[in-house]
């Protein structure tokens, strides 16, 4: 356990913590650029095609079944839960996550501590009228005709995730910065913090001084900036439960 980061956890009252891909391996979810991530043997479906195109939404909705057969009943695992135990604790400013699993909220985040920055794959969201929905009878829909379903107002229905080339939701982004400004201590767990501008959002709290940890297994675009406090090499699911339980220890 390393005890710098017990210390720096166990000093904070306004933690903000950014989740990536590495904290859901754990529950048997493969991250998506790793050796064995998903693209690398699956060509993603960009918003543009999905948006203007039919068989690329066949494609897109083949793809989503497909993983929701595969690990869409993953469960959280102990790392989720101990997020959820430093929140309980009033310790949690924001959990701002990259994953489109649901883990988080599925393990008890609040929905008002909770930015799901790219989406959720609990939800279908029609793209005109923006209304949302379970997904299951629209995997049944399309199980039934190879069609890709369409909301009750004409509009492209889709898994209310964030597409390539489809823009971040703004009030969102808005709201994880903010949230970044206010916390007292910054975690990015299981992120290789490639993809902007989320990365970008722990890395904001660090221009007012704010300590940075960031513990992931394998190289992230942050490791060499002197803005890190503390670079952790390691599984985050052996690391964080740990470290957070003895830091709350020390409360």
């Amino acid at each position: 356990m390393n005890s710098e980061l017990v210390d720096l956890i166990a000093g904070a009252e306004r933690i903000l913590i950014f989740t990536g891909a590495g904290i859901s391996t754990g529950s048997g979810i493969p991250d998506y650029r790793g050796p064995q991530g998903v693209w690398k043997t699956r060509q993603p479906v960009y918003y543009d095609e999905f948006m203007t195109s039919e068989v690329h939404r066949v494609a897109y909705w083949q793809q989503k079944m497909e993983d929701a057969a595969t690990w869409g009943a993953a469960p959280p695992n102990e790392v989720h839960r101990a997020i959820v135990r430093l929140e309980r604790a009033g310790r949690i400013e924001m959990v701002v996550t990259q994953n489109v699993d649901g883990l988080h909220a599925r393990a008890g985040t609040s929905r008002n501590k909770l930015i799901e920055i790219h989406g959720t794959n609990l939800e279908v969201e029609c793209q005109q009228c923006l209304e949302r929905s379970d997904p299951e009878p629209h995997y049944e829909y399309f199980r039934e005709t190879g069609k890709a379903p369409v909301c009750h107002c004409g509009g492209l229905l889709k898994p209310a995730t964030i597409s390539f080339g489809q823009n971040l939701r703004t009030a969102e982004l808005a709201m994880a910065f903010d949230a970044a400004d206010r916390c007292d201590l910054a975690m990015s767990l299981g992120s290789t913090l490639t993809v902007n501008p989320a990365a970008a959002i722990p890395l904001y709290a660090t221009e007012r001084g704010t300590p940075y940890v960031v513990v992931n297994q394998g190289a992230t675009d942050h490791d060499r900036l002197r803005a890190v406090t503390l670079r952790i090499e390691g599984d985050v699911g052996e690391i964080i439960p740990p470290s957070i339980d003895a830091a709350l220890a020390q409360a």
